[in-house]
């Protein structure tokens, strides 16, 4: 089995920056893709960014490129997304999830964190 923990999140205004955190734990050795998908109140989970667990290619969501980076630390088992110049419209509780494939599709995914509150203020 996969863990993964979320950590992060917060209140912040229009334009202020925060860096959501995701510790994997348990059987990496089957990871392949680590993806972070947000779902505000009322609306579809939508893809956000994903990180090939070995590194090399990279995907973001057409919403978030250019404004929020993906990373990781091996060593410590973690995967981050920066997000700058944050907006109203980017408040969601955002999860991350392991899959065996680079995808923008949620139901790629089979293991998922309990996810964490951004809120975005005006």
């Amino acid at each position: 089995q996969v863990q993964l923990v979320e950590s992060g999140g917060g209140l912040v205004q229009a334009g202020d920056s925060l860096k959501l955190s995701c510790v994997v734990s348990g059987r990496t050795c089957n990871i392949q893709a680590v993806g972070w998908f947000r779902q505000a109140p009322g609306a579809e989970r939508e893809f956000v960014a994903s990180i090939w667990w070995q590194g090399g290619s990279i995907f973001y969501g057409d919403s978030v490129r250019g404004r929020f980076t993906i990373s990781r630390d091996d060593a410590a088992n973690t995967v981050y997304i920066q997000m700058n110049n944050l907006k109203p419209e980017d408040t969601a509780v955002y999860s991350c999830a392991t899959g065996p494939m680079l995808s923008v599709i949620a139901g790629a995914y089979p293991h998922w964190g309990q996810g964490t509150q951004v809120t975005v203020s005006s």
